[in-house]
């Protein structure tokens, strides 16, 4: 049995943290310049809640992984192995002369198998702390601005011809960073701008038009204001939802609401827009959003973060029949801030 085989058929691997990688790939590389030139892995890295985000890293970091890996794991030399041994995949080996642009090129290939093969190990050396330190996004990290990304970039595709834009209605986006595109397919975009969405290409790539300029663009450099209508995402992952199921928790009473948020909010609002909202639509400024996690306790909600990871753990569940199509898979209990003792829920 292969070894990503094994991995996902094994139980145990349901009981992963959510944030644990279970995937990565390289998408670039970056020249960094300071007192010597060189050149960092731009790796964007899937956890087992389906989270993406980017790191970079130098070769010399991979070497430090392997090695201490080795250390603890590979059991070379000894004539008894113990029982948390096991065979890591190779590493490509250090180069010490050449052109330092095409040496990084040259290990792109090998270097995301090497991290296939890393990921694919059994379950327990997935916690290993040195490995998941590897894969996090440090705020060194979450501070970089990604260039190109190149490698993730969908194949070559026409233009779609535009049609007149309705600023209130058409679904848009905020571009976060600025990106330059290459070739004529793809959008050059500023931060800042104002990006009106024509269709989801992939997983990662929308296709939008700038100032009478039309493209694909990375989704990962804006930010959604409107989305896409569901018949414009067919290549995007799980349905769409419109409406989030909202109760107010008091003493003697509970009120329950389906509350429309698709169009203020979208599928991944911020903390403080989802506060605001259901102040708006209970009336009531004394509120805590709260949430049922997978084992039906009340989490509190209290940033951004959090709000992530309610979704996140959301679209776990399986969906019942009474849910609406149209019905958020998540649900929010809002409970008075005066009167906590209807629920006492677990802090973060």
């Amino acid at each position: 049995m292969s070894l990503p085989r094994q991995l996902r058929d094994e139980s145990d691997f349901d009981q992963l943290p959510n944030d644990v990688p279970v995937a990565a790939t390289i998408a670039d590389i970056e020249e960094k310049k300071g007192f010597i030139d060189y050149y960092v892995f731009v790796i964007e890295v899937k956890n087992k809640g389906s989270s993406k985000y980017l790191i970079y890293r130098r070769y010399r970091e991979f070497l430090q992984l392997h090695q201490l890996l080795e250390t603890k794991y590979s059991g070379e030399g000894s004539e008894s192995p113990g029982p948390a041994t096991w065979s890591l995949p190779t590493l490509p080996g250090k180069i010490y002369l050449g052109n330092k642009r095409e040496i990084a090129e040259s290990r792109i290939p090998e270097l995301t198998l090497y991290m296939k093969k890393l990921l694919a190990l059994p379950t327990w050396l997935l916690l290993d702390e040195d490995l998941r330190m590897f894969f996090y996004q440090s705020d060194v990290d979450s501070m970089e601005q990604p260039q190109n990304l190149r490698r993730l970039r969908p194949p070559r595709a026409e233009k779609t011809v535009k049609e007149k834009m309705d600023l209130l209605s058409s679904p848009r986006a905020e571009v976060l960073f600025d990106f330059r595109g290459s070739g004529t397919t793809e959008l050059n975009l500023k931060k800042g701008q104002l990006v009106f969405l024509l269709r989801q290409v992939n997983a990662d790539w929308l296709e939008g038009t700038v100032k009478d300029h039309t493209g694909i663009f990375p989704q990962s450099f804006v930010k959604i204001i409107k989305p896409l209508p569901p018949s414009d995402c067919d290549n995007a992952e799980g349905p769409s939802y419109s409406c989030l199921r909202c109760f107010l928790v008091q003493p003697h009473a509970s009120d329950t609401r389906d509350v429309c948020v698709q169009e203020d909010l979208g599928h991944e609002p911020a903390y403080k827009d989802l506060l605001s909202r259901m102040r708006m639509v209970f009336q009531k400024e004394d509120i805590a959003l709260n949430y049922r996690d997978l084992h039906g306790d009340l989490i509190r909600l209290l940033d951004d973060e959090d709000v992530l990871l309610m979704i996140q753990q959301s679209r776990l569940r399986p969906r019942t029949q009474d849910r609406p199509d149209n019905q958020f898979l998540w649900e929010l209990h809002v409970t008075l801030t005066s009167d906590l003792s209807v629920y006492t829920p677990t802090v973060k």
